[in-house]
């Protein structure tokens, strides 16, 4: 299947009643690669996976490159991009089968090439017992994997997906990340895909592009961002930090799997136990620091000090997380 990489200039977004949902940014994405748009609720992410559908035009000059290609006039119908929504958007009045073959049938290709390729898709996404069936037949998994064979049997340049397992209950969207991600990567596709959640994004992405009111925050791998945030807004939105005194000078930032909780003369510094949950691989234990401070730390499966125990934390000075602008976090 071809794929395209994607080119964005100078792409900002204001709408007719002034709202800018976007500030010009510059992204670059390379065939076959998937990237995760990741950030709260009205940070800009759908609107730039909308202004790559063609569902959005940039500001004045904002230019959207399909390799090479400047597609920034072209409708969404031409620009040969797969979308798959939160909502699966599919025809109730049409049967799984039909729903797939929709766009092929739009684009008038031969009988038997629409038959083929049909049944290809039903075959792959592991729908074909369903394909006579009506949608609301369907349940929310099977629904899902109808909105993905349809937007992957027309071929597209660029599959676009838009909170796609937002509406799913737990154990389900955890199941489609894992097949989703073996789709991605079995089929080579350059992709884009929108989420607020975070295990989804380090899952699925090549990239994580982590959005804040209309620009980017930071874009790197799962690791990167993780292990070395580029701003305080990434590291407290990707992951859970605690700020604590650095006998270094300054504050430190530490993941919770980072605090060592020990003696209270083994420690760094004194903190008090104020909850501790059993979370099946591990225990999550909330804490207050000598300066009042919260801090979120790790123990053992049930090995989680009492609540209002005296302990001591302590961590490896690599393990500290330091980012530029510190005080922007205050």
């Amino acid at each position: 299947m071809s794929s395209t990489p994607i080119q964005l200039s100078r792409c900002g977004k204001t709408f007719a009643d002034g709202t800018r949902a976007l500030a010009p940014l510059d992204l670059e994405i390379a065939a076959g690669e998937t990237v995760v748009l990741l950030g709260p609720s009205g940070c800009g992410k759908t609107t730039l996976l909308r202004l790559i559908a063609g569902l959005e035009s940039p500001d004045p000059g904002g230019t959207v490159r399909f390799d090479g290609e400047d597609v920034t006039a072209l409708p969404i119908e031409r620009r040969a991009v797969g979308m798959v929504f939160q909502s699966y958007a599919l025809f109730p009045n049409m049967s799984v089968r039909d729903n797939v073959a929709y766009g092929l049938k739009v684009r008038r290709l031969p009988k038997g090439e629409i038959a083929a390729r049909t049944e290809e898709m039903l075959e792959m996404m592991a729908i074909a017992p369903l394909a006579g069936r009506r949608v609301h037949q369907l349940s929310g998994g099977q629904r899902q994997r109808v909105a993905l064979a349809r937007a992957i049997a027309v071929r597209p340049r660029v599959l676009l997906l838009d909170e796609p397992l937002a509406a799913l209950d737990a154990v389900l969207r955890d199941r489609l990340r894992v097949e989703i991600d073996a789709l991605l990567r079995r089929l080579a596709i350059t992709a884009v895909y929108v989420t607020h959640d975070q295990a989804e994004a380090m899952m699925l992405g090549d990239r994580i592009v982590v959005m804040s009111g209309g620009r980017i925050e930071q874009a790197g791998t799962a690791r990167e961002i993780y292990r070395a945030p580029a701003t305080p807004f990434v590291a407290g939105f990707v992951g859970t930090v605690s700020r604590v005194a650095d006998l270094a000078g300054g504050e430190a930032l530490l993941r919770p799997e980072d605090i060592e909780i020990c003696a209270v003369a083994e420690g760094r510094i004194a903190a008090t136990v104020e909850t501790a949950h059993f979370l099946g691989g591990r225990c999550q234990v909330t804490l207050s620091g000598p300066d009042g401070g919260r801090l979120i730390a790790e123990a053992p499966p049930d090995a989680a000090p009492p609540v209002g125990a005296r302990v001591g934390l302590r961590w490896r000075d690599a393990a500290v997380i330091r980012i530029p602008l510190m005080e922007a976090a205050q």
